[in-house]
């Protein structure tokens, strides 16, 4: 007998667990309404948030302005206090089309659509100025303003590098190119391309200018030309006996291996560096002049590398070229020499010497040969400051700066008039993240703010430092971009971004919040994220994103952003975002950034959770009893971590590319932050408290990890030992190993929807749609 509908749908209902348990479905439409939160979205919504100055030889800069429809190029003369268009966009664009001839429909020029990559003025304003335009397919045309008349030029050499701005291994003078060939150094002459080689004896794991730091590696050279362009101070790589790495494509058919030197903790040998200077000017058996000194550990005071801002780090030439003061630092970070070189010579002189009980890292300094002084930075009494240093004596004249706060940058330093520029924060009240820019004096240390508004600022200097182009924002309020004089008053607005896109999307900002940290006397900073559609009468599900440091921190820069990662994107889906900057991590005072050495296994959590407990007792609709964490790379390693180390709070974690034991990571990382490798006679050793795969018995939530299967960086390695440790445990989790990819994988579509799927589904106790699809998901293999 069949039951009538309405009979067997109240027999259903009864059942123990039935229709009232099951989960929400979500569905494509919620995924997409997510979606549209991605930076990929909300970015084309603002306009004028951009202003990237690109100086000419007169004072006077240009740039690249969105605006609804496109793009215009607006110039500006600070002398006169003006702004406008560069040119008129539509008769340019016509007068190109006409040089360029019959073109389709898509590749014609229009007002708002110029592929112009960079330009240059020539001739007197509104009579003869002439524009040379650079643009993105390399193709190059001079046109007259007055006529609008174009003609085709020369096209740029190598797709077109924008003039001004260097090739990789140029000189100063832009004469020559520096460049590896066999383990040896050579120079091109830029003009007549002829090639010439500078040293003769490099070989395999013992070559110049090697760009190998483990982790990363390049076939650019590493060097710092003098200012004259005639000599190149570099070294000799040494990697002989260094560990090698093994990495092993997918693809149909026998795969190839990627094999390279990577040295680890473990290691008892590491790369090292014998320094040169080779002099242009010498007779060829005659240019190579090498240091008198011992073999450098492959370590910097700037990085994890000796490259620093592209170039090669602790490194400073005098003005003369005749001399340069760099760093010699050792293999824990403890310890950093300056010292002076003859480059005629090679004769060395030890200045000074820095020691950290920690760790020293040093957020510039220079060599002032005019004055032979050197301004050195310094965190020794808790907070970075610049201290300057006679560089014949190596005596300490004067501290240059004082108090709480922190000089992050010196920007440019004016030895004649004795004043400094400088990039700081925490000297001004409000967030302490916010950062400043300050004329400094040498002597006196008067300082003076050159960017009052309260805010995060970040700026551009005209070559001469006359003027300054100052963009201020908060993650809350969209970017203004002003014109200053050299006392820092504003002369003109140059742009005011335009969200009212972004606004009408529905958009809203995060909620930024200060919470106390472990110690319950530190403030923390953090920002929040709520759906669009949030109900302060509901709860919601916590999802904490984090990347512990050491050398960065979660939330980064302060400056207004349309979309944080996938953090909207998340919250729209059901849950509240929160993400902390916890002690262990930078930008604050040196006992801040101590907090966990030696233990890079606390990560920063106990703040985490301290936050989130504080911030639920606040906020009614934060539901504190089910948290997930997520995290790539070193926030990877803390997600992991936090699931295993504190089971009782968090619930759900998703760990993308994680360095889950630092001994299976490149050896600047975990010697700096952990120390060097100790073996008890037990077996035991200092690194145990940060290995993950050590506390893989504790697991009780869900645990997704995932890594790239050609990850230089982070070797897979890392997480196959969690992996394993897990499965000798018992332990049920879930796992992606991403086929090709190297470290950034974790914006991917298909690995974002993964992270979307666990947490909606083991935190939010509902069902994603099946194979929601963000972008364009499939990459090919083999």
């Amino acid at each position: 007998m069949r039951l009538p509908a309405a009979l067997l749908a109240l027999i259903v209902l009864s059942l123990p667990g039935a229709a009232q348990d099951a989960p929400r479905q979500l569905t494509a439409g919620d995924y997409a309404r997510s979606e549209r939160f991605l930076g990929r979205h909300t970015s084309p919504l603002v306009y004028g948030a951009s202003v990237n100055p690109r100086w000419l030889a007169d004072g006077r800069f240009w740039y690249r302005n969105t605006i609804p429809g496109g793009a215009e190029f607006v110039l500006v003369d600070p002398s006169a206090r003006t702004r406008k268009r560069a040119f008129d966009h539509t008769r340019l664009a016509e007068a190109l089309n006409a040089v360029r001839g019959p073109a389709p429909a898509d590749r014609t020029f229009s007002e708002l659509d110029l592929p112009v990559r960079d330009l240059t003025f020539t001739g007197e304003p509104l009579r003869d100025e002439v524009i040379s335009l650079l643009l993105n397919d390399g193709s190059r045309y001079v046109c007259v303003v007055t006529s609008y008349l174009c003609e085709s030029a020369a096209a740029a050499p190598n797709g077109g590098a924008s003039p001004g701005r260097a090739s990789p291994g140029a000189s100063p003078d832009g004469s020559m190119v520096a460049f590896i060939r066999d383990h040896d150094l050579w120079v091109r002459d830029v003009e007549t391309g002829l090639e010439t080689r500078l040293t003769t004896d490099g070989e395999e794991d013992f070559g110049y200018a090697t760009n190998n730091a483990g982790w990363t590696r390049s076939d650019r050279p590493v060097l710092k030309w003098s200012p004259d362009s005639r000599k190149i101070a570099t070294f000799q790589h040494d990697s002989r006996g260094v560990g090698m790495m093994y990495l092993v494509n997918t693809k149909v058919g026998h795969p190839e291996l990627s094999a390279w030197r990577y040295p680890l903790p473990v290691d008892s040998v590491i790369f090292r560096i014998s320094r040169i200077v080779i002099d242009l000017d010498r007779a060829a058996a005659d240019r190579v002049v090498r240091f008198d000194m011992p073999p450098d550990q492959h370590r910097s005071t700037c990085s994890d590398h000796v490259v620093c801002g592209g170039t090669f780090g602790d490194v400073e030439w005098a003005a003369d070229s005749e001399s340069l003061v760099f760093v010699s630092s050792s293999r824990d970070h403890k310890r950093a020499q300056v010292r002076f070189a003859d480059v005629s010579t090679g004769e060395v002189t030890d200045l000074f010497e820095e020691v950290q009980q920690t760790f020293f890292e040093s957020n510039g300094w220079r060599f002032l040969s005019e004055s032979n002084e050197i301004l050195w930075f310094s965190q020794r009494a808790n907070w970075g400051h610049l201290y300057l240093y006679d560089s014949e004596t190596g005596a300490l004249k004067n501290q240059v700066t004082s108090g709480d706060w922190n000089v992050l940058d010196i920007l440019e330093v004016d030895e004649r008039a004795r004043v400094l520029t400088a990039r700081g924060s925490e000297r001004e009240p409000g967030d302490p993240y916010f950062q400043y820019f300050y004329q400094i004096g040498l002597d006196d240390g008067v300082v003076t703010l050159l960017t009052p508004d309260s805010a995060n600022h970040t700026a551009s200097f005209s070559p001469d430092g006359a003027y300054m182009v100052d963009s201020y924002s908060t993650p809350t309020v969209p970017p203004v971009t002003v014109l200053r004089d050299r006392s820092g008053r504003s002369l003109i607005t140059v742009e005011e971004a335009d969200i009212s896109g972004l606004l009408d999307a529905g958009w809203q900002p995060p909620m930024p919040f200060t919470v106390k940290a472990r110690d319950g006397v530190t403030d923390l900073h953090g920002l929040l994220f709520r759906p669009m559609d949030f109900d302060e009468n509901g709860t919601y599900p916590v999802v904490n994103y984090l990347y512990p440091g050491p050398q960065s921190g979660s939330v980064g820069s302060r400056s207004f952003r349309a979309s944080h990662r996938d953090l909207q994107s998340i919250a729209e889906l059901g849950f509240v975002v929160i993400e902390l900057d916890a002690m262990g991590t930078p930008g604050r005072s040196k006992r801040f950034h101590d907090a966990y050495y030696g233990n890079m296994g606390d990560n920063g959590l106990p703040d985490q959770m301290a936050g989130i407990r504080q911030l639920g007792a606040r906020h009614s609709w934060i539901d504190t009893e089910n948290v997930g964490i997520y995290g790539h790379s070193g926030g990877g390693y803390a997600a992991a971590d936090a699931i295993m180390r504190y089971p009782d709070f968090y619930d759900v974690a998703v760990s993308q590319a994680g360095n889950h034991d630092n001994r299976n990571y490149e050896d600047d990382w975990g010697e700096k932050w952990q120390g060097l490798l100790e073996v008890n006679p037990d077996g035991t050793t200092n690194y145990d408290n940060q290995a993950n795969h050590l506390l893989a018995d504790n697991l009780q939530g869900k645990l997704l990890i995932a890594h790239g299967t050609m990850d230089s960086n982070v070797p897979p390695s890392n997480t196959m030992l969690v992996a394993n440790a897990l499965i000798e445990a018992n332990k049920d989790f879930d796992l992606i190993m991403m086929p090709n990819r190297s470290h950034g994988f974790g914006n991917e579509p298909y690995m974002m929807r993964r992270r979307w799927d666990y947490f909606v589904r083991h935190l939010l106790g509902a069902e994603p749609p099946q194979g929601y699809e963000i972008g364009n998901l499939r990459i090919p293999i083999g």
